[in-house]
Parts: structure tokens; sequence; C-alpha cells
């Protein structure tokens, strides 16, 4: 599985928010987008989610191009800094909601659920709600969630960025366990040196967009 960004570029007006952009990521490779805030980390991969389109150049997952792709059909895990669970929901109510609106059956979800639950070792939080867990808890919820996907590919913007320094350093080798030593590729934005030296393969450092 490769991941290709082909001279991509996105306009904002006549501001140019990312240009002339390359980059692959191989199977099992996870590569740090590091740059200060406004760069153009984030807009790189909301145009590989399908969020926006690129005003220029292509997008290619395994060789095929992703212009004609909607963002629902790209199997692409995604991880916010916000989490962006429902707050009214459970913890298990928030990971079944994809799958149910994904028209899988009520027996699959609930084993599939179960079997995340267990790897992110939440089973007992299944009934809380995500204001009655830590951060650390609810970041494990959401690398949940985009497990849940069975994605080709990962997509993390600042997961841990909301953390104390304290609790970023006691979750990195949950996430390496969780996604990073999988067989996707994997892009994560970060603007912390050292988070993205302790986690990536390599290292792309953006500036002005490029």
């Amino acid at each position: 599985m490769t991941l290709e960004l082909q001279s991509i570029g996105r306009r904002l007006g006549e501001r140019w928010i990312l240009r002339d952009l390359d980059l692959t990521v191989n199977s099992g490779e996870c590569v740090a987008l590091l740059g200060a805030s406004g760069c153009g980390k984030s807009t790189a991969l909301r145009l590989i989610a399908g969020l926006d389109q690129p005003d220029q150049g292509q997008i290619l997952i395994n060789g095929e191009s992703m212009q004609a792709i909607p963002a629902r059909e790209r199997r692409i895990g995604m991880v916010f800094q916000s989490y962006a669970l429902f707050p009214h929901l459970t913890i298990y109510n928030n990971l079944e909601l994809g799958l149910r609106l994904r028209g899988i059956s009520a027996e699959q979800r609930r084993t599939r659920v179960n079997t995340i639950l267990e790897v992110v070792q939440l089973s007992d939080q299944a009934e809380q709600r995500p204001s009655q867990l830590s951060g650390g808890q609810r970041q494990r919820v959401a690398l949940a969630r985009a497990l849940l996907r069975d994605p080709l590919i990962f997509l993390l913007d600042e997961p841990m960025s909301n953390l104390d320094a304290q609790l970023r350093e006691e979750l990195r080798p949950e996430l390496k366990r969780l996604i990073l030593d999988g067989t996707q590729p994997v892009i994560y934005v970060t603007h912390d040196q050292q988070e993205a030296m302790a986690l990536a393969d390599r290292i792309a450092v953006m500036r002005h967009g490029r």
C-alpha cells in the first residue's frame, strides 16, 4: 500500500496555502509533517482525506487517483486534535455509530466494538460518556474509532497536542502499538520536533505551504 502526493496545491483566493507538495509514504511507514501553525500541514491531510479538493496535482493510493473518489469511500482513518467524540453518547455508542451508518449488522457491530474496546483497554468504560474519561482515555477512543474503519491509511492531526507533557510521553507506546507498528502508511502532523523524532520513520519539514 502506497500513498503518493504529486505536486499537490491548494489555493485560498489568490494565495497558495499549499504549493507543489510531493510526498510518498509506503506500507508500514510513518512520515511526520513537521512545521509551525499555518504552514499547510492540516490542509494536506484534508486533501488526502477528501474533505477538500486540490487546485493542482493529484493524490494516489496504490496508484489509483483519488480525484473522483468521495471521502466516505477512501477508507482513511483520521484522528483529530479535538477527538471529535459525541458528548451525549456512551463510549460504546460513539464507536458503534459509524458502523451502523455503514449498514453493518447489529451482531457484527457488537463483536467489532467489543473487540476494539479490549484492544484499547477500555472495556470497563464502555458505558461511560466522554466527559467521564481522562484525556488519555478519550484519545484512545478516538484511535479505536479510526481502527474500526479498517483503513488503508492513517492520518493523525496533532492527536496529542491537547495533553500535558507527561501524558503525551505515556501515550506514545500506546500509539505505536495501536497504529504506528501496523502495515498501513501513516502521516503524523505535529509542530513538536521531539514527538516527530520519537514516532516517525521520516520527517518532512513544511514551511510556507511547501
